[in-house]
């Protein structure tokens, strides 16, 4: 079993950032991806980046790219989603996960974090 807490998110005007951190504990050996998910108010979840965990490699949402930055602290067991130029669009509620060895989907979940992002 794997554990997952999001903090960092908030209010923010638009254009401005905000810095997500996910911190995993449990069977973090079982590793292999993490992610960023989405969802808005009478929207379905959606992807918004992940990372390979231990090849450092990363993927992104075209709503996002250029404008998000995952990364990931392998010694705190950490994932980071760095938002930028944020838009009204963005406001929703975000969860990390996690994508286990020998896994077909992403099994693991945290709470979520509300990002709201006022025009």
């Amino acid at each position: 079993q794997v554990q997952l807490v999001e903090s960092g998110g908030g209010l923010v005007q638009a254009g401005g950032s905000l810095r997500l951190s996910c911190a995993a504990s449990g069977r973090t050996e079982s590793i292999y991806f993490m992610g960023w998910f989405r969802q808005a108010p009478g929207k379905e979840r959606e992807y918004v980046a992940s990372v390979s965990w231990n090849l450092g490699s990363t993927r992104y949402a075209d709503s996002v790219k250029g404008r998000f930055t995952i990364s990931r602290d392998k010694a705190k067991n950490t994932v980071y989603l760095q938002m930028n130029s944020l838009k009204p669009e963005d406001t929703a509620i975000y969860y990390c996960a996690i994508r286990s060895r020998g896994g077909l989907d992403y099994d693991y979940w945290g709470p979520g974090t509300q990002v709201t992002v006022s025009s």
